[in-house]
């Protein structure tokens, strides 16, 4: 692919954002600061629609278009459809649900694309699920991609950067397993996000223009990394990662996710009740701008997808990785926890009694059972 393509992504994508959020401003595609979005004035939800709209062209245009990559087109034009009704009219979670459940199906039924071979996880042989099993695995699997980058889309810039890391990592597996096709797929998916991350932090036009991804957006955005997940690892002549490398490839917000819901669960509430416990919360109720916080998450997340990148090019044991895995998951589900007692703890040690108990009269009822 040349670098002609890149290049029309970018600058469409860009252009684009312009175009769909003044139309969006006049049928009231925009988010309205409340109680748990405390952002100024309404800001047009338009960058999964123009990350979309973008990709379809530049699909059609510079990929080979097979059956794979018109159902995928379609199944990613419903969910993001879904995502703009639910934008403007905020529909039932469980309406969302059932959507995500029915294009799973059509996933597996005509695809072929399911999560059926789990690999070497617990020794020499590799875990081949019934198909029952499969069909069911798969249907939380993407429920989960959709709604782990759904739930972390919450500062600015963060559920942009997050993508970036996984798609980075996963088009860098294509490349050097010589699948130069899916690689650029990910390059340009990349590409296309640029513009609406620029847009999103202020830059080069300030908050005037500022827009957000949407929920259509990041649900583009877990389902496109879930199918390419897929790709990669269920193939039936080769794979390109293995399966345990998924899991530290979308580390981050698989562990933010499933701890958040933990959580929930614990005190008796629904899993998708939207609240400010996410870690992007957290470390701004510790103190981090939100810049900084940016910068921790997508670190946090980079290192992640990097061991895991670096296990699989080495050969590292499956079972090895998969328990690594568990082990960081049981360290930030215990840390963000108890994070205020840590945090308390620290500014004691450094004589910062006052606001450690500010922090933990902030934060101790909300985040503690």
């Amino acid at each position: 692919m040349t670098a002609t393509a890149f290049i029309f992504v970018f600058v469409m994508s860009f252009c684009s954002l312009f175009v769909f959020r003044k139309v969006a401003k006049r049928i009231g595609l925009v988010d309205k600061p409340n109680a748990r979005k405390l952002h100024q004035g309404v800001i047009p939800l338009v960058g999964g629609v123009s990350i979309f709209s973008t990709l379809v062209i530049a699909f059609l245009l510079f990929t080979p278009v097979d059956n794979d990559t018109v159902l995928f087109l379609i199944s990613a034009a419903i969910l993001v459809i879904t995502g703009v009704i639910d934008d403007r009219y905020d529909i039932s979670f469980k309406v969302r649900l059932v959507i995500q459940a029915a294009v799973s199906l059509a996933m597996i039924q005509i695809a072929g694309k399911s999560l059926h071979n789990l690999g070497y996880l617990m020794g020499s042989e590799a875990i081949e699920l019934p198909l029952a099993m499969s069909y069911l695995i798969t249907i939380f699997g993407v429920i989960g991609a959709i709604n782990a980058f759904n739930m972390v889309d919450g500062i600015d810039g963060l559920l942009g950067g997050l993508a970036s890391v996984t798609f980075a990592a996963l088009g860098y597996m294509f490349f050097i397993d010589g699948n130069a096709a899916l690689a650029a797929v990910c390059g340009l998916i990349v590409t296309a996000m640029v513009p609406y991350i620029m847009l999103n932090l202020g830059f080069p036009l300030g908050r005037r223009f500022k827009v957000f991804m949407g929920d259509a957006g990041s649900i583009f955005i877990g389902f496109t990394v879930i199918w390419l997940l897929i790709e990669a690892t269920q193939g039936v002549k080769t794979t390109h990662i293995r399966p345990v490398t998924a899991l530290w490839v979308i580390a981050v917000p698989l562990m933010d996710m499933a701890t958040i819901m933990i959580r929930r669960i614990r005190k008796g509430q629904s899993p998708f009740k939207p609240d400010r416990e996410h870690l992007h919360h957290i470390c701004q109720r510790i103190g981090l701008s939100s810049g900084m916080s940016l910068v921790v998450i997508c670190t946090l997340a980079s290192v992640l997808a990097g061991i895991g990148i670096w296990s699989d090019v080495n050969k590292v044991s499956e079972s090895v990785m998969f328990f690594s895995f568990l082990a960081v998951f049981i360290g930030y589900f215990l840390t963000i926890s108890y994070i205020w007692r840590i945090t308390t703890f620290i500014h004691k040690l450094v004589g910062s009694t006052k606001s450690a108990e500010l922090n933990l009269e902030m934060g101790q009822s909300n985040l503690e059972k």
